[in-house]
């Protein structure tokens, strides 16, 4: 069952929105823009083409239904993070551009919620900023080195400013930055598609792209010819681009409706989303309903890049963030622990999102290395400046036109991922060893280009 895919599904369910597919493709149709895939980026990308043009004929095409993949499954953070940090994109394209995009997300931030407040879409959503928590001196270090760069408006908190927000053990300080909202992925996805629909855009669901081409997209339900068509796929963009992307699986687990004595220590009480400085990815948040939500990598990438329901649990992996998150809020018991999901998000190979539209009709957006919420929003709004031709400052943006260099071949790719994985919990074993930051974690960033 779809609402099984997780907590967020499962809410979307009692909220009375039962998942039934939108009727698929009925045989061969015309479009003025076609857009494979109804996560985030497609639908965003709808719904900025239909506020700028109503008259528009837009068909978003999908395999299952609006908010399946990462969209509805995802850690709900809606960040202005991008996994080129600031230092990468000075280093390719200048340190003004690398202002303008990280000026640029953070304006997506806001323009999401803009567009939640605009539509109605109830899905939780409060900007409350992102504690990123220091818990050994290694990372205490690095939290204070990226407090120096002024442009990313993060600032350093110490011990007791950090534990005031963030209630877990053995803080020794944190960095804050203001450009988070933490919200219910979900809700979110499926409150944009009815906005979509709304506007008077379609979406096909239950109809599988089989190929993407210029101005024209083969379903297994018929032909979309379109004088624009879009791949908004991430993840499983792997079957229909071959190495442009790998999908690389997150996964999260999430306990019951935690007391008010619990939360009188644990704080988070204004919307704050969590994470720590440890180099394996982690993230958190309390939701709506005062329950801890906390995700992470760690999952194997499969081989040949293979995408299948089973992936989506790791009994090691959920054993390894519940110990996490218990190191983390020692009054966890492990009975409070009542969900646990995860799915596939899209990695570049240099670690840089990208976005573009060709003069052959052809645009694409994605890449996001699992910080897509708000950086779909800022894609779908730059597709639809390209597309519609219009003279807007995000269509200069750095990432416009980028192509990141294939992944290797396999088995070399997924020999390449896995020890990636693998170096990343050895880095943080590292720095609780000796107290200094990670020679293998400099090592592995400089061969990712970051």
């Amino acid at each position: 069952m779809v609402e099984t895919l997780s907590l967020w599904h499962q809410q979307v369910v009692g909220d009375g929105d039962l998942l039934a597919p939108r009727p698929a493709l009925e045989g061969d149709a015309e479009a003025d823009v076609c857009i494979v895939g109804a996560g985030y980026t497609g639908l965003w990308t709808a719904y900025a083409l239909l506020r700028g043009d109503p008259a528009l004929r837009v068909l978003v095409v999908e395999r299952e239904i609006a908010g399946f993949g990462a969209s509805g499954r995802n850690g709900g953070w809606c960040s202005a993070l991008f996994p080129a940090g600031r230092a990468a994109l000075a280093r390719r394209h200048g340190p003004a551009a690398a202002d303008a995009m990280r000026s640029a997300m953070r304006a997506a931030v806001d323009e999401v919620g803009t567009a939640v407040e605009e539509e109605g879409i109830a899905c939780d959503w409060v900007k409350g900023g992102t504690v990123v928590l220091a818990r050994t001196p290694a990372q205490l270090a690095r939290a204070r080195a990226e407090a120096s760069d002024g442009p990313d408006r993060v600032e350093m908190l110490g011990p007791r400013e950090a534990s005031a927000l963030v209630g877990a053990a053995g803080v020794l300080g944190a960095t804050y930055t203001p450009d988070c909202a933490r919200v219910q992925p979900a809700r979110l996805a499926r409150g944009l598609a009815r906005a979509v629909e709304r506007r008077g855009g379609r979406i096909a669901e239950g109809t599988t792209a089989l190929a993407i081409r210029p101005r024209e997209v083969v379903t297994d339900r018929g032909v979309v010819r379109a004088r624009a068509v879009v791949r908004a796929t991430e993840a499983w963009s792997a079957a229909l681009a071959p190495r442009s992307v790998v999908p690389v699986y997150s996964l999260i687990v999430a306990t019951r409706p935690l007391p008010e004595s619990f939360w009188s220590s644990a704080g988070l009480a204004g919307g704050q989303t969590f994470s720590d400085h440890r180099h394996l990815v982690v993230y958190g948040q309390r939701t709506a309903d005062d329950r801890l939500v906390f995700g992470g990598r760690g999952a194997p990438y499969h081989f040949r890049s293979r995408i299948h329901p089973s992936f989506d649990r790791d009994e090691r992996v959920f054993g390894g963030l519940r110990a996490a998150l218990t190191e983390l809020f020692p009054a966890l018991r492990p009975d409070d622990f009542t969900h646990a999901w995860g799915g596939p998000l899209g990695i570049p190979r240099d670690w840089h999102a990208g976005v573009g539209f060709g003069p052959d009709g052809l645009g694409w957006g994605g890449g996001y290395v699992g910080d897509g919420v708000a950086t779909s929003n800022l894609a779908g709004r730059t597709l639809a400046a390209l597309i519609l031709g219009r003279d807007d400052p995000i269509a200069a943006l750095p990432w416009v036109g980028h192509r990141s260099r294939r992944w290797e071949p396999e088995p070399l790719r997924w020999l390449l991922v896995n020890a990636g994985l693998r170096l990343m919990t050895l880095a943080d074993g590292e720095e609780r060893l000796t107290g200094r930051r990670s020679v293998v974690a400099a090592s592995l960033a400089r061969f990712l280009g970051g």
